[in-house]
């Protein structure tokens, strides 16, 4: 098929019968008896896929199609039953398949040494191993589909296309070593670009193992200004260059640039999204190049209760807490730490989860005691009580004055990625 690209013409985005009616032109000609879609978690309820993979379920299962719902959790806890009923509607929950990230993956090769070290610059000299879910390799799916928002990501620049399989439902070593490759390179030198080392990873693993698979990817491009969301462009294809123009579309939409350091900044995390400082840190990693360095970032986390996905991260983190880049690379060189070099994932989420002491992180909870926080490396703060001071119902995106106080107000750090244009020009 042609690839399909459909752009909004104005800022409220495309409508739902614009894209319905893409996602249905993606089908025609298709002989199809048996079709897996890999849609993302709740954690991207804003990327538009739950309607996506609502419409192409209907459509498929209408015309006799066998049709199995993989969602791309990477190493995140299991869709429930009413996270699925809110992103996809009226699809049975029965349809949903659980990807574990240890036990469910098969081996498709391994991505050699000396090209991850070229793509590095040297930081990084082992190789890695590409695993996959064993459906995506199962050869009676005719069509595998693969929707999801590009945006700009702290681990690999830009997010989805090949992510969506090499994590979204891939293994262990492809996961940790990508997530340890982004935090040693440096996540202020790719965030919001596309020809990333990461990314550089996955299109090879796409080139050399999946190139014979049945992809159909479905990329958004989306912003969500008060929780609603406007899908600005649609982007369908099956190779690469749906994601290329996609990026593009996302780096004008999903990049905000102020024009100076903040000083202080409120992020807001939706209770119904955010349970976790691992999910919740986006507050940090899309604002940290927009802060000032002594500023203070607030991040209001009415519905954090933990720190990991899953106990084993939620213990590692507890353990060695966000204490900056280059404390948390002196823990994992260490043999006795053999429990973090054995989570590389979790290593490289304890860098991107700290200011390297740029700039002070105050996480305002409500199930979370104040020495639990404390104890990670934050500051801790009543939730109730702060978010009295800056209300996040009544704040407004962008700049406020609390108390005759500056203050920038984010209210989903998820959608976008924040950059101080003063240091910006400067260091570019």
């Amino acid at each position: 098929m042609n690839d399909i690209y459909l752009y909004a013409k104005t800022d409220a985005g495309l409508s739902l019968d614009e894209i319905r009616v893409a996602l249905l032109e993606s089908l025609e000609g298709r002989d199809l008896h048996k079709v897996l879609i890999l849609p993302p978690d709740f954690t991207r309820f804003h990327s538009n896929a739950g309607f996506i993979t609502n419409v192409y379920y209907h459509a498929l299962v209408d015309s006799g199609v066998q049709v199995d719902i993989l969602p791309a959790l990477g190493t995140h806890v299991p869709v429930t039953r009413e996270q699925w009923a809110t992103m996809f509607g009226d699809i049975p929950y029965e349809r949903m398949l659980v990807h574990n990230w240890r036990t469910d993956v098969v081996q498709l090769g391994q991505i050699p040494a000396d090209f991850v070290s070229e793509i590095t610059e040297g930081l990084w000299t082992d190789p890695v191993v590409a695993e996959v879910n064993r459906r995506v390799m199962d050869e009676s799916y005719d069509l595998i589909i693969s929707p999801g928002q590009v945006v700009p990501h702290e681990v690999i620049g830009m997010a989805n296309h090949a992510k969506n399989l090499f994590v979204g439902v891939g293994g262990s070593d492809m996961i940790n070593k990508s997530h340890m490759i982004g935090a040693v390179y440096g996540m202020e030198r790719m965030m919001g670009k596309d020809n990333t080392p990461v990314r550089k990873l996955f299109d090879y693993g796409m080139a050399h193992f999946l190139n014979r698979r049945p992809l159909l990817f479905v990329l958004t491009v989306n912003t969500a200004p008060g929780g609603h969301i406007h899908t600005h462009g649609l982007f369908i294809g099956e190779g690469r260059d749906c994601l290329t123009e996609a990026v593009k579309l996302a780096q004008q939409k999903n990049i905000d640039f102020v024009p100076h350091g903040l000083r202080k900044c409120v992020v807001y995390l939706d209770p119904s999204e955010f349970k976790s400082t691992w999910l919740g840190n986006k507050a940090v990693y899309r604002t940290r190049m927009a802060m000032a360095d002594g500023g203070e970032l607030i991040v209001l986390a009415p519905g954090v209760e933990r720190f990991g996905e899953d106990d084993q991260v939620d213990k590692l983190i507890r353990k060695y807490g966000y204490r900056g880049r280059l404390h948390t690379l002196e823990a994992f060189r260490k043999p006795e730490n053999q429990d973090l070099r054995d989570n590389m994932g979790a290593a490289a989420h304890l860098i991107h989860g700290s200011s390297d002491g740029r700039f002070t992180i105050t996480y305002a909870v409500k199930n979370i005691t104040k020495e639990e926080v404390e104890g990670v490396g934050f500051v801790a703060a009543d939730y109730d009580e702060m978010a009295k001071k800056y209300d996040p119902h009544a704040l407004q995106y962008g700049y406020n004055t609390v108390d005759g106080e500056q203050i920038y107000f984010i209210p989903n750090p998820a959608l976008g990625l924040w950059i101080d244009r003063e240091r910006f020009e400067k260091e570019n």
